[in-house]
Protein backbone atom coordinates (compact mmCIF):
# COMPACT_ATOMS: atom_id res chain seq x y z
CA UNK A 1 0.00 0.00 0.00
CA UNK A 2 1.62 3.38 -0.76
CA UNK A 3 -0.70 6.56 0.80
CA UNK A 4 0.73 10.52 0.84
CA UNK A 5 1.31 12.15 4.00
CA UNK A 6 0.66 15.46 3.87
CA UNK A 7 3.83 17.56 5.42
CA UNK A 8 7.14 18.85 4.61
CA UNK A 9 8.49 17.89 7.98
CA UNK A 10 10.86 15.49 7.27
CA UNK A 11 11.11 15.03 11.08
CA UNK A 12 8.11 14.21 11.15
CA UNK A 13 8.10 11.62 8.01
CA UNK A 14 11.31 10.00 9.45
CA UNK A 15 9.36 9.60 12.80
CA UNK A 16 5.92 7.79 10.93
CA UNK A 17 7.58 5.91 8.72
CA UNK A 18 10.04 4.09 11.69
CA UNK A 19 6.66 3.34 13.20
CA UNK A 20 4.70 1.68 9.82
CA UNK A 21 4.73 -1.99 8.90
CA UNK A 22 6.92 -2.37 5.64
CA UNK A 23 4.33 -3.24 3.33
CA UNK A 24 2.90 0.65 3.91
CA UNK A 25 4.93 2.73 1.96
CA UNK A 26 4.75 6.76 2.63
CA UNK A 27 4.85 9.33 0.01
CA UNK A 28 5.96 12.72 0.52
CA UNK A 29 4.17 15.81 -0.68
CA UNK A 30 7.92 16.50 -2.73
CA UNK A 31 7.05 13.23 -4.13
CA UNK A 32 3.71 14.29 -5.39
CA UNK A 33 4.91 17.27 -6.46
CA UNK A 34 3.12 19.28 -4.07
CA UNK A 35 5.33 22.61 -3.34
CA UNK A 36 2.82 24.72 -1.77
CA UNK A 37 2.08 25.38 1.91
CA UNK A 38 -1.29 23.25 2.32
CA UNK A 39 -3.50 26.05 4.81
CA UNK A 40 -4.33 25.17 8.37
CA UNK A 41 -6.76 27.83 9.35
CA UNK A 42 -9.15 25.68 11.18
CA UNK A 43 -9.32 26.83 15.01
CA UNK A 44 -8.87 23.15 16.23
CA UNK A 45 -6.28 20.62 15.83
CA UNK A 46 -8.42 18.07 14.22
CA UNK A 47 -9.89 20.64 12.26
CA UNK A 48 -6.58 21.47 10.57
CA UNK A 49 -5.50 17.82 9.78
CA UNK A 50 -8.67 16.98 8.58
CA UNK A 51 -8.06 20.61 6.01
CA UNK A 52 -4.81 19.21 5.01
CA UNK A 53 -6.12 16.01 4.10
CA UNK A 54 -8.65 17.38 2.39
CA UNK A 55 -6.39 19.86 0.69
CA UNK A 56 -4.66 16.69 -0.33
CA UNK A 57 -7.15 14.47 -1.92
CA UNK A 58 -9.26 17.25 -3.81
CA UNK A 59 -5.97 19.22 -5.20
CA UNK A 60 -4.03 15.79 -5.82
CA UNK A 61 -6.41 12.94 -5.85
CA UNK A 62 -4.46 10.55 -3.46
CA UNK A 63 -5.78 8.92 -0.90
CA UNK A 64 -3.88 10.34 2.34
CA UNK A 65 -3.02 11.19 6.08
CA UNK A 66 -2.22 14.05 7.63
CA UNK A 67 -1.44 15.12 11.12
CA UNK A 68 -1.60 18.44 13.65
CA UNK A 69 -0.19 18.25 16.76
CA UNK A 70 -0.45 20.88 19.86
CA UNK A 71 1.42 21.25 22.90
CA UNK A 72 -1.32 22.38 25.28
CA UNK A 73 -0.45 24.11 28.79
CA UNK A 74 -2.75 23.55 31.69
CA UNK A 75 -1.76 27.04 33.43
CA UNK A 76 -2.16 28.90 30.11
CA UNK A 77 -5.56 28.25 29.54
CA UNK A 78 -4.35 25.41 26.66
CA UNK A 79 -1.37 27.27 24.36
CA UNK A 80 0.04 27.70 22.64
CA UNK A 81 -2.51 24.87 21.38
CA UNK A 82 -3.53 24.96 17.59
CA UNK A 83 -0.85 27.80 16.97
CA UNK A 84 1.83 25.50 18.18
CA UNK A 85 4.05 25.78 15.12
CA UNK A 86 4.04 29.88 15.28
CA UNK A 87 3.67 30.67 18.82
CA UNK A 88 6.25 33.34 18.62
CA UNK A 89 5.43 34.46 15.35
CA UNK A 90 4.87 33.54 11.64
CA UNK A 91 8.46 32.14 11.34
CA UNK A 92 8.39 28.99 13.08
CA UNK A 93 11.03 28.81 15.44
CA UNK A 94 11.59 26.09 17.96
CA UNK A 95 13.77 28.07 19.97
CA UNK A 96 11.62 31.59 19.91
CA UNK A 97 8.95 29.61 20.53
CA UNK A 98 10.12 27.59 23.50
CA UNK A 99 11.50 30.53 25.03
CA UNK A 100 8.24 32.75 24.80
CA UNK A 101 6.23 29.17 26.22
CA UNK A 102 8.97 29.46 29.64
CA UNK A 103 8.92 33.10 29.90
CA UNK A 104 4.80 32.68 30.17
CA UNK A 105 5.30 30.34 32.81
CA UNK A 106 7.88 31.98 34.65
CA UNK A 107 5.55 32.92 37.66
CA UNK A 108 3.54 29.24 37.26
CA UNK A 109 3.27 26.83 39.89
CA UNK A 110 1.64 24.76 37.50
CA UNK A 111 3.90 23.56 34.63
CA UNK A 112 1.42 20.16 33.49
CA UNK A 113 0.97 20.42 30.09
CA UNK A 114 0.13 17.50 27.19
CA UNK A 115 1.25 16.98 23.50
CA UNK A 116 -1.89 15.89 21.72
CA UNK A 117 -1.91 14.44 18.07
CA UNK A 118 -4.32 14.35 15.28
CA UNK A 119 -4.50 11.94 12.22
CA UNK A 120 -6.87 12.65 9.70
CA UNK A 121 -7.29 9.92 7.04
CA UNK A 122 -8.91 10.02 3.62
CA UNK A 123 -9.20 6.19 2.12
CA UNK A 124 -11.31 5.08 -0.34
CA UNK A 125 -13.51 8.01 -0.21
CA UNK A 126 -13.87 7.57 3.32
CA UNK A 127 -12.55 10.03 6.39
CA UNK A 128 -11.20 8.49 9.42
CA UNK A 129 -9.54 10.56 12.56
CA UNK A 130 -7.16 9.33 15.36
CA UNK A 131 -6.08 10.66 18.31
CA UNK A 132 -3.11 10.50 20.85
CA UNK A 133 -2.23 12.49 24.13
CA UNK A 134 0.74 12.26 25.79
CA UNK A 135 0.63 14.21 29.38
CA UNK A 136 3.59 15.59 31.18
CA UNK A 137 5.43 18.67 32.36
CA UNK A 138 7.45 21.61 30.30
CA UNK A 139 10.30 21.80 32.52
CA UNK A 140 12.32 25.55 33.23
CA UNK A 141 15.33 24.71 30.48
CA UNK A 142 15.98 23.34 27.65
CA UNK A 143 17.77 19.55 28.06
CA UNK A 144 18.68 17.19 25.10
CA UNK A 145 19.72 17.63 21.77
CA UNK A 146 17.48 14.96 19.63
CA UNK A 147 13.75 15.65 18.54
CA UNK A 148 12.05 18.51 17.29
CA UNK A 149 10.11 21.40 18.57
CA UNK A 150 9.23 21.31 22.08
CA UNK A 151 10.75 18.36 22.61
CA UNK A 152 13.44 19.94 24.93
CA UNK A 153 11.18 21.50 27.38
CA UNK A 154 8.87 18.60 27.51
CA UNK A 155 9.13 15.65 29.91
CA UNK A 156 6.58 13.23 29.70
CA UNK A 157 4.87 11.85 32.62
CA UNK A 158 6.82 8.88 34.83
CA UNK A 159 9.97 10.09 32.87
CA UNK A 160 13.06 11.67 34.42
CA UNK A 161 14.40 13.01 30.46
CA UNK A 162 12.85 15.02 27.74
CA UNK A 163 11.56 14.04 24.31
CA UNK A 164 15.26 15.37 23.21
CA UNK A 165 17.05 13.05 25.77
CA UNK A 166 15.21 10.21 24.87
CA UNK A 167 15.58 7.73 21.71
CA UNK A 168 13.32 8.14 18.66
CA UNK A 169 11.83 4.49 19.87
CA UNK A 170 11.06 5.83 23.39
CA UNK A 171 9.31 8.90 21.93
CA UNK A 172 7.16 6.71 19.47
CA UNK A 173 6.29 4.10 22.26
CA UNK A 174 4.93 7.16 24.77
CA UNK A 175 4.23 9.99 22.52
CA UNK A 176 1.23 11.49 20.92
CA UNK A 177 1.99 11.01 17.48
CA UNK A 178 3.51 7.47 18.40
CA UNK A 179 -0.10 6.34 19.65
CA UNK A 180 -2.24 8.22 16.84
CA UNK A 181 -0.35 7.08 14.23
CA UNK A 182 -0.34 3.46 15.59
CA UNK A 183 -4.24 3.72 15.86
CA UNK A 184 -3.95 4.42 12.63
CA UNK A 185 -1.70 1.44 11.22
CA UNK A 186 -4.42 -1.06 13.25
CA UNK A 187 -6.89 0.66 11.15
CA UNK A 188 -4.90 0.25 7.79
CA UNK A 189 -3.92 -3.30 8.39
CA UNK A 190 -7.75 -4.03 8.37
CA UNK A 191 -7.33 -3.03 4.77
CA UNK A 192 -4.88 -5.17 3.39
Amino acid sequence: MKIVFATNNQNKVKEVQSLLPSHITILSLKDIGCEEDIPETQPTIEGNAIQKAQYVKEHYGYDCFADDTGLEVHALNGEPGVFSARYAGSQRNADDNMNKLLHNLEDKEDRSAHFKTVVALILNGEQHTFTGICEGTIIKKKKGDKGFGYDPIFMANGFSETFSQISLAEKNRVGHRGKAVQKLIDFLNTKK
